[in-house]
């Protein structure tokens, strides 16, 4: 996920939210209220809706154009039932949140409050990840455990040999498969006696 997350209150205007939508170069922000409680999503399409107004030359012909008259807040144009998941939600139910809905991102909470936003090139980038820059994070990860065990890692699988026990191997498995980037796991020669 990205953070911490770009929010917005829900009595921003409509033309600073346009501002920071295009200086984040987000598509959507989470509406909190002051505790940084979610309320909302505020998204490109939302604030597009009410913010082009018919141009009165189409078709040269004169068009009396209609559209806002006040002036318009977050809270009049944003998604008051938004998905959102929870910091502690395993990213496969994100993205299959992503992918089921039209969603492009979502906000990520936890009791205190939205703490980031995990969006689908958040999931793009941890999956294109370089096989090389995995491998030395397990391999890191593993001489913290003070586990050996010899790693090879193949467009995102990882391969765990020459374990010094079971459990080493297992402990090795558990610490890869939480490294960002891996899409699977396998085990090579067995554990040594």
């Amino acid at each position: 996920m990205t953070a911490p997350a770009v929010t917005v209150a829900p009595d921003t205007s409509l033309e600073q939210t346009i501002r920071l939508l295009d200086e984040h170069q987000i598509t959507a922000m989470p509406v909190v209220d002051a505790a940084g409680h979610l309320l909302g999503v505020v998204s490109e399409a939302d604030v597009l809706r009410d913010s082009v107004l018919a141009d009165r030359r189409v078709h040269e012909r004169l068009v009396e154009i209609t559209g806002r008259t006040v002036h318009l807040v977050v809270t009049d144009v944003m998604t008051h039932l938004p998905i959102h998941v929870s910091q502690d939600d395993d990213v496969a139910q994100a993205v299959e949140l992503l992918v089921s809905s039209q969603v492009k991102s979502l906000p990520v909470v936890s009791d205190s409050g939205v703490v980031g936003v995990v969006s689908r090139r958040d999931v793009i980038a941890v999956l294109a990840r370089q096989d090389v820059l995995i491998e030395a994070e397990i391999d890191d990860q593993l001489r913290r455990a003070g586990v050996e065990c010899t790693v090879d890692v193949d467009e995102g699988v990882v391969e765990l040999r020459d374990a010094e026990s079971p459990d080493s191997l297992r402990i090795a498995r558990v610490i890869a498969s939480r490294i960002p980037g891996v899409i699977g796991l396998s085990t090579g020669a067995a554990a040594r006696a």
